[in-house]
């Protein structure tokens, strides 16, 4: 079975030609995507609405993550294999590329542990590293 069908029934999503590009675009991306990116790369085949309620459904279900820019947009970007509905564990570096200005997920870099007073509770731990990407250093 497709591997893109396959992701999106074992998440109870119907299968439409909107979900299927998206998760298409995320498949076969290095790297993480903006409202943007994916409103162009779908050659604006599927309004803004489409595109907005489809990629929140695919967070809302563990498929993609959120990932802050400086200029206060969101990025967005595969889940690994143990996140799920409602529950991201997404406990990875993100680095913002001053070069090219993509954004990539670093797997292997793992957040710190950040330890609150027993009144606070964590939701989520975001940390996001300026730098340089492996492709822009090797030119």
């Amino acid at each position: 079975m497709d591997s893109v069908v396959q992701i999106l029934k074992q998440n109870n999503l119907s299968v439409t030609d909107g979900r299927r590009k998206i998760l298409s675009l995320f498949l076969n991306s290095n790297g993480a995507l903006a409202h943007a990116d994916i409103e162009k790369n779908t050659h604006n085949h599927f309004d803004r609405v489409t595109v907005y309620r489809t990629l929140q459904s695919f967070v809302d279900k563990g498929i993609i993550h959120t990932i802050p820019t400086s200029d206060n947009s969101i990025k967005y970007a595969l889940c690994k294999d143990e996140c799920g509905e409602g529950h991201h564990h997404d406990h990875h570096v993100h680095l913002v590329c001053t070069r090219c200005g993509n954004t990539f997920c670093l797997d292997n870099v793992v957040t710190p542990a950040v330890k609150l007073p027993r009144e606070y509770t964590i939701q989520q731990v975001e940390v996001v590293v300026k730098g340089v990407c492996k492709s822009c250093n090797n030119k």
